[in-house]
């Protein structure tokens, strides 16, 4: 086995969906999640926020279709990170205003919500709590739970609503995936993320620097579930965002020493892990 780590800059970068209907995804990303507009080209667009680059890109499937919740592998939610609490105190009560369904939790780490867009891809709206204040377990494993978020305090300190800020980026993915060791395999020995979280038995958070997760991986779609069909709707590929050249080729080199099929795409190498979820190994 690789004795390969990933580096501690490395962190999630852009997530491509499939949808059923690109104009409907436009005005429900824009207009309702806040994010801004950056390119539209037919049936593909690309969204960000102030000063930055694509963090969220979609593509319209023909025929698409739309496969019962948690029956498949592949995407269980993307995770916008704000960044403070005042930007999220807008952005969910923008959502709130919009009539959206919200879940929400305090996972002690991170006050975060949760929505679905309408093809029922699930997306993670959160701010991060200083991670002085995060604390970890006997076994070393970051404490996390599923408390109610104080709403009031969070209304309190909500900043003016104006879009998404400056500063938002994809926080973390979190995947249905058909088993945990195969998961491993592929996240922790061959990519090199370190575990952070053991969540139950069903499943597994990875991360790099320390980070609270930048992966969740669970099989709450059941222990084999099979991978979803080319014209569903969810995920295309995400992006791990490398700090150089040098360490994006040590990735692929570790992959690729592991027994994985790495390719090349406009974007950057790509590899499936061993359930077809298509990972990008780009340069930030």
């Amino acid at each position: 086995m690789s004795d390969y780590r990933i580096h501690p800059q490395a962190h999630m970068g852009k997530v491509q969906l499939k949808v059923s209907q690109v104009e409907r995804s436009i005005r429900f990303y824009r207009d309702v999640v806040g994010l801004a507009l950056l390119s539209e080209n037919g049936k593909t667009a690309e969204f960000g926020v102030p000063g930055g680059g694509a963090l969220l890109g979609i593509e319209e499937v023909p025929n698409a279709r739309i496969m019962p919740q948690q029956s498949v592998t592949g995407l269980y939610h993307f995770a916008i990170l704000l960044p403070d609490r005042p930007s999220l105190g807008a952005a969910i009560r923008h959502l709130a205003e919009q009539g959206v369904s919200i879940g929400q939790g305090d996972h002690l780490v991170s006050e975060a919500f949760y929505i679905d867009d309408p093809d029922g891809n699930g997306i993670e709206i959160y701010a991060d709590r200083p991670r002085s204040t995060w604390e970890k377990d006997a076994n070393g494993e970051y404490v996390m739970a599923a408390n109610p978020v104080d709403v009031k305090s969070l209304f309190a300190e909500a900043a003016p609503w104006n879009g998404l800020p400056a500063g938002t980026i994809i926080g973390h993915v979190h995947l249905h995936i058909g088993n945990l060791p195969d998961a491993r395999k592929f996240y922790v020995d061959a990519l090199g993320f370190d575990v952070v979280l053991h969540y139950g038995h069903a499943a597994l958070f990875v991360s790099a620097g320390g980070y609270h997760h930048h992966l969740g991986l669970n099989t709450w779609a059941g222990v084999g579930a099979p991978a979803a069909p080319a014209d569903a709707v969810g995920l295309n590929y995400f992006t791990i965002d490398y700090p150089s050249e040098n360490e994006r080729g040590r990735a692929v080199e570790a992959l690729r020493e592991a027994g994985f099929e790495v390719s090349e795409t406009p974007e950057g190498p790509s590899v499936l892990d061993p359930f077809t979820n298509r990972v990008v190994l780009r340069v930030a």
